[in-house]
């Protein structure tokens, strides 16, 4: 029996079973770091335990969406495992999503409940939510505009009349038996639903990717096996929780392990090096321009990183030079590459410890184990990528017609991905099928972006392409049609944009033109606008 069996054999079938497993086996290491806040693994199991009988005590009952619109933070650990123990499927969303993209995202999740961050970046979640769905007819509901929607919890010491306080929150479930809680952890098992991950496609219509508890536990005993993750380390998780990459490669890997996590709401540079020296931080993911950042930073050397000694990257084109600095300058001992896709729980391929450097900086390394990789294309030469396994979700939530758009009859899943696959099995991604591009780790979709354009009253049409940044790898750049005798600006656009979509959205460039070239069949034709630059 391998390791893997072995852990997922009596030791936990479901999350709530490893968060359970994982206040006993590791009741005295430190689980969570946050500023002063510092607490164990029995004391991170009893908080879960806390929060999920405040979630039977609101009436959550399996199967029901719960939502979490908030930063990384030991709150959001704990509301999410909560309600995942209670039998929520765990719906978490997007921290730069505006109003009327959160918004978006409950009506059609159907969430029943939200828990979200009072103040974050100096923006107002729940102001910013009131606007977008604070209109409607009365349903009693804290949103009219949602009527799914039956509680909102704030994480913060006040909330509007009609909202919930966290702690408030939590009080009104200390009456409830921990009984019952076990009981309905006892009523999921690995088939049942754990998340749903919304992310956004070519038609710029949100969807979820459904995943089960079975799912999320091999993938991430997997990742974790191939990563080397252990016990002693200590987990900075820079990635955002409301990413498989931050979730789960983040804190389900180091409930498996018993690591130390510290997560950190934002990515700023300065603040992770403090991190890093000061936390001895042993295990470090991101997206490359994060380490690229890291290792350009002025005051870098003031701080001691030397305890740094895994770093996982993808996402994005890792140059060989980033690779060699991060072994030669900081001494890390471990970096791998990796590829994944919501819809494939988050990981695909991973390189393997002990690959030659060139290998993990020019691929994405091979299948991990339970899965297949396939291009279709002929061997060699550029093709889709499509994965089949048991990492493959369970379709798209409430949605058929996109489901059957991106499965094969014979199960494999249509990534949108084009790459290329050497003859040890080795996938290099190529290009993007879909025209999405990353925005500092962040994915952004074109078709997304230029429907909220085309809203603008002085927009007929528009066409956005990812473009070179130095700092944040691409950005957004928009061709745009206005209407006849607009004195719409660049900059007005800009602006407007900032407004209406997250950040990582908005175009840094716009062009102006009288008409989109088009082929026959009406297409934009991307490719010739990327050749203007």
């Amino acid at each position: 029996m391998s390791a893997l069996e072995a852990s997922m054999g009596a030791e936990w079938e479901t999350i709530p079973e490893l968060v359970r497993w994982a206040a006993g086996r590791y009741a005295d290491a430190e689980a969570v770091v946050e500023g002063r806040t510092r607490i164990t693994y029995a004391e991170l199991g009893a908080r879960v335990e806390r929060a999920a009988a405040a979630c039977l005590a609101d009436g959550v009952e399996a199967g029901d969406r719960v939502a979490v619109w908030a930063p990384n933070s030991l709150d959001w650990i704990v509301a999410a495992l909560g309600a995942v123990s209670a039998g929520a499927v765990l719906v978490p969303l997007n921290t730069r999503f505006k109003g009327a993209e959160a918004a978006d995202v409950l009506r059609r999740s159907g969430a029943r409940l939200l828990f979200v961050t009072g103040t974050f970046l100096g923006t107002s979640y729940v102001a910013s939510l009131r606007r977008a769905a604070g209109e409607g007819p009365a349903t009693g509901c804290p949103l009219p505009a949602l009527p799914d929607l039956e509680r909102v919890v704030v994480f913060s010491d006040d909330a509007p009349a009609d909202f919930e306080t966290w702690k408030n929150f939590l009080a009104a479930g200390e009456e409830a038996p921990r009984s019952q809680v076990r009981s309905r952890e006892r009523r999921l098992t690995g088939l049942s639903l754990s998340d749903i991950v919304f992310t956004s496609g070519t038609t710029g219509r949100p969807k979820g990717a459904v995943i089960t508890h079975g799912q999320t536990l091999r993938a991430y005993d997997t990742w974790a096996d191939l990563a080397g993750l252990r016990p002693s380390d200590r987990y900075l998780i820079i990635n955002p929780f409301f990413h498989t990459f931050g979730y789960k490669a983040g804190v389900i890997a180091c409930l498996m392990r018993g690591a130390t996590m510290i997560p950190q709401p934002v990515f700023n540079v300065g603040t992770a090096l403090a991190n890093i020296a000061a936390e001895r931080i042993s295990v470090l993911p991101g997206p490359p321009t994060l380490l690229q950042q890291l290792l350009d930073h002025p005051a870098r050397d003031a701080h001691d990183l030397s305890t740094l000694r895994l770093v996982v990257t993808g996402a994005a084109v890792v140059p060989l030079r980033l690779v060699e600095r991060l072994r030669g300058e900081l001494g890390v001992d471990t970096v791998l590459t990796a590829y994944g896709l919501s819809e494939a729980s988050g990981i695909v391929t991973m390189c393997r410890r002990g690959d030659a450097l060139s290998l993990i900086a020019t691929t994405s390394g091979r299948a991990v184990p339970g899965t297949e990789v396939r291009v279709a294309a002929p061997s060699g030469t550029p093709g889709e990528v499509q994965v089949r396994g048991f990492n493959v979700m369970q379709g798209y939530y409430a949605d058929a017609q996109a489901t059957a758009d991106a499965m094969t009859p014979d199960g494999w899943l249509r990534t949108g991905d084009i790459g290329i696959l050497d003859p040890s099995g080795n996938l290099r991604i190529t290009d993007r099928l879909k025209d999405m591009f990353i925005v500092g780790g962040f994915n952004a979709y074109p078709a997304e972006i230029e429907q909220r354009l085309v809203t603008h009253p002085e927009v007929i049409d528009a066409a956005v392409v990812g473009i070179p940044d130095p700092r944040l790898g691409e950005v957004a750049k928009a061709y745009v049609v206005r209407t006849p005798g607009s004195l719409l600006t660049a900059a007005d656009l800009i602006a407007w944009s900032r407004r209406e979509m997250a950040n990582y959205k908005v175009p840094r460039a716009v062009e102006f033109v009288p008409a989109l070239p088009r082929n026959a069949s009406g297409k934009v034709v991307k490719g010739e606008l990327r050749g203007r630059g």
